[in-house]
């Protein structure tokens, strides 16, 4: 069998494991079944490894980081996201918090079988401007960086949820199986505090690629001014959270939209927007 065709069952076999994730781990908000759930952590860890096996072949396919266009770029987006998840999914023991956020990976992955144009998933040459490995460096750091968000905005919709039900006094056996208001706001704070110092990292490894491919640190391109939007929002968060003490709903919500600016960076700007990184739309 060749590259290629391994290349697209190993594409379908992630769709389907963290499809299976997602809708294992949302079953188990209404009927609490540990044994089921495990069930789900097996779907996520097989959808990570067939993911890492896309990724390895269209490295080996391309013979460059598969990084360079939007459909090579989702798909290490969506091992960001998985990864992540699994990690905090073992430091937590919260298999709860997988029906929030797994799905984030499994739609991103369903709009890109639906969406992208076939050109895009043919492993093409690289152009000279993408012909560095501070490529690689700020792509990598980027997937890292969008799944600890990933992490934070699933965990703070838990959040805003449960303070709802809480305000509601709701006694539901739901209410009472979801983690509590303090550990749901830890854990989206602490996947800030390891996400923004990544976001910074792509922010800075992009600026020195602008640099070695178009001579100029900065050019305020669409990607880079959303880019940055979207650090001033994470930056604000962990400013009025150390000076304000912010918690709660205030900190949950602001989670939330720095994620609606993470999807518009590359959603928005790649597909409606143009600039020096239109060929990530690719």
């Amino acid at each position: 069998m060749d590259l290629i065709a391994l290349e697209q069952q190993s594409f379908t076999a992630t769709f389907i494991a963290y499809g299976v994730a997602s809708l294992i781990y949302v079953i188990y908000l209404a009927y609490k079944n540990e044994s089921f759930a495990r069930l789900g952590t097996i779907a996520a860890i097989i959808g990570l490894i067939t993911n890492t096996a896309f990724l390895f072949l269209r490295w080996k396919i391309s013979g460059h980081a598969p990084f360079v266009n939007g459909y090579e770029f989702l798909l290490s987006f969506t091992w960001g996201i998985a990864a992540i998840y699994l990690f905090a999914e073992w430091r937590y023991r919260m298999r709860i918090i997988g029906a929030f956020v797994m799905p984030i990976a499994w739609f991103i992955l369903a709009w890109t079988a639906m969406s992208m144009p076939e050109y895009a998933k043919n492993a093409g040459n690289l152009m000279p401007a993408l012909q560095s490995n501070w490529l690689t460096i700020h792509v990598a750091t980027a997937m890292l960086a969008y799944g600890a968000f990933a992490l934070s905005c699933g965990t703070s919709i838990m959040y805003i949820i449960k303070k709802l039900m809480e305000d509601n006094n709701s006694r539901s056996s739901f209410n009472k199986r979801m983690p509590s208001l303090d550990i749901l706001d830890d854990i989206s704070y602490k996947a800030i505090a390891v996400g923004f110092p990544l976001l910074s990292a792509v922010i800075i490894t992009g600026a020195i690629w602008a640099e070695y491919a178009w001579g100029r640190y900065w050019s305020w391109d669409p990607k880079e001014t959303w880019s940055l939007i979207t650090w001033l929002v994470y930056a604000a968060y962990l400013h009025a959270r150390f000076t304000y003490g912010w918690r709660g709903n205030k900190a949950a919500w602001m989670s939330v939209l720095g994620f609606v600016f993470v999807l518009f960076t590359f959603f928005g700007v790649n597909y409606f927007l143009s600039g020096l990184h239109a060929y990530g739309g690719l």
